[in-house]
């Protein structure tokens, strides 16, 4: 949604289209300052630093993870690695839960990584990682490098950095050619170096669950979706107005999980919105409010302010 991001490797692939028929990366060009603000325009230029996407599980996905900005810079010429977050939007599994694989329980040694992969041993790398519980309305921030899955009939809205880069973990059973195309053409001796192989432990585990103390926005019906540490990649809040919550000036797609309302514009006017839409807002729409009884999930990009680091750190 709101794709200024084209596939790997793909000139116009991914790129998302306007109602008045340019691609959001044309519209963003044109008017960086209006889409996304003066801070941003000044630190970012035209590139909003974020993609959002609506995924469905439909089978459980493929072990795998993402570089982070370090390593896409040496090795790809890329800006941006791919830390992601998701918010869990519907289960539709067969099991009470969804599930989703996050990180190993263990420090994996490189040739045991590299032995699983190679021999698609998915016993032995399933077993070694978290196997971890989700409901609807559950965050959780994937720092780039961490090896994750995301479980059969989970539907989520994910935030991430604007890239599509993903080292294959695991390919055997799926409609894939891991071996040929698992491993950014770098080949597999130097794509595993971008993966995370430190254990993680309940508490280090639990910080990707937790949004920054208190959760709650100072703004009614609003609640940070998401850990400090991810304010260098994106934002979240979840938005339940009470009679209206009030959103300050920023780029952000709007996601809209149940009932509808009113987004009213600072600048003029107002659209009606209910479940299953998605809204583009930028910057020069000015504060705006949701009004009515509904649930919305606000996509948000990077901070400005906030530093310039490779990944999110959980020591």
């Amino acid at each position: 949604m709101a794709s200024a991001t084209s596939v790997f490797g793909s000139e116009g692939t991914g790129l998302s289209t306007l109602p008045d028929g340019r691609t959001a990366a044309e519209a963003f060009a044109a008017d960086p300052e209006a889409f996304f603000g003066p801070r941003h325009a000044e630190r970012f230029g035209a590139d909003p630093g974020l993609l959002v996407k609506l995924l469905e599980a439909g089978q459980r996905l493929p072990v795998h993870c993402h570089p982070d900005r370090e390593f896409a810079r040496r090795h790809l010429g890329c800006p941006y690695g791919k830390t992601e977050a998701w918010v869990i939007v519907e289960v539709r599994s067969r099991e009470p839960q969804g599930e989703v694989f996050l990180g190993f329980r263990d420090e994996v040694d490189p040739a045991e990584l590299a032995g699983w992969v190679t021999g698609q041993d998915t016993t032995a790398m399933l077993g070694a990682m978290h196997r971890i519980p989700v409901a609807v309305g559950d965050a959780v921030l994937v720092p780039a490098g961490l090896p994750h899955a995301v479980g059969e009939g989970v539907f989520l809205i994910e935030l991430q950095e604007p890239t599509d880069l993903s080292v294959l973990l695991e390919w055997e059973g799926f409609d894939i050619d891991g071996a040929r195309d698992g491993h950014l053409g770098l080949g597999f001796d130097v794509a595993l170096r971008c993966v995370d192989r430190s254990g993680w432990g309940k508490e280090r585990l639990d910080r990707l669950r937790t949004p920054r103390e208190g959760g709650r926005d100072a703004r009614p019906g609003v609640d940070v979706l998401l850990p400090s540490e991810a304010d260098p990649f994106f934002r979240a809040e979840r938005i339940r107005p009470r009679d209206a919550s009030p959103l300050p000036a920023s780029f952000s797609v709007l996601v809209m999980m149940g009932g509808r309302g009113r987004l009213e514009f600072g600048t003029a006017g107002s659209l009606e919105v209910a479940r299953g839409d998605t809204v583009l807002v930028p910057f020069a729409a000015g504060d705006c409010r949701l009004v009515g009884s509904l649930e919305a999930v606000r996509c948000m990009p990077p901070d400005a302010d906030a530093p310039d680091v490779s990944a999110p750190v959980f020591g």
